[in-house]
């Protein structure tokens, strides 16, 4: 009975002295100062955000990022003012276990220019807008037009359509919305125009323009063309 009564106090004595530790321990990690702040760029997009301004924010305008305790330190209010940023898609702020401050940042990617009486702007991949940036400047297509309300996120599916598409991407370089709604595009190499009318069966447009470009590249008549029609369906309408 003794014995058991001395291992119950020893195990007791032995939890006091790990929890006693480990706060001691917490203490004093948490009164450590950081080391350093480091910005981690990811994706495949240029830098539209300067690194420069991304740490500003992570270390809130401090001069010196060993002057902050990690005690000091919102995770959470740094994320949300890095992700308040207009070109910033997400972040991810923590505190690595050698004391350096690190945001991981995933920029918006942009899938098109609007130029119009509202001025100049960018469309991102989730249909919102993003500022131009200083810093770089995209090659994506060109929106000319009024972009009607109610077809926003008609014309949005459309971009991502082009972006995802590797033909496509290299081979659209602006769209124009007529008055009626509907689409005029430019290619990159040819002088042809692309009528693509209005917003809808988008897949089998591109699919038969794409099966007709190959055809045409092979005869070498895409320089004949002035107009290609697409607003057919069931076939692709050339005019010279």
């Amino acid at each position: 009975m003794k014995f058991l009564k001395w291992n119950n106090i020893r195990l007791v004595l032995m939890f006091a002295l790990v929890i006693f530790l480990y706060s001691f321990a917490s203490n004093r990690n948490s009164q450590r100062k950081l080391k350093k702040a480091e910005v981690i760029f990811v994706g495949d997009n240029n830098n539209f955000v300067k690194q420069e301004s991304v740490n500003k924010l992570l270390i809130e305008n401090k001069s010196d990022v060993r002057s902050i305790a990690k005690e000091d330190l919102n995770l959470n209010k740094l994320e949300n003012s890095i992700n308040q940023h207009p070109m910033v898609q997400k972040s991810e702020v923590f505190v690595s276990v050698d004391g350096v401050l690190k945001a991981v940042v995933q920029q918006k990617t942009p899938v098109a220019r609007v130029f119009n009486e509202q001025g100049s702007f960018y469309i991102d991949y989730e249909g919102n807008t993003m500022p131009l940036s200083d810093n770089y400047t995209a090659r994506v297509p060109l929106i000319s037009g009024g972009i009607n309300g109610k077809d926003k996120e008609k014309l949005s599916d459309l971009l991502r359509m082009i972006y995802d598409d590797e033909f496509l991407k290299k081979n659209i370089i602006g769209i124009e919305i007529l008055p009626d709604e509907s689409l005029m595009m430019t290619n990159r190499n040819f002088d042809y125009k692309i009528e693509f009318g209005k917003l809808m069966n988008e897949e089998k447009k591109f699919k038969n323009y794409k099966a007709f470009f190959q055809k045409a590249v092979l005869d070498s008549t895409l320089y004949k063309y002035k107009k290609i029609n697409l607003r057919f369906t069931q076939q692709v309408v050339c005019t010279k």
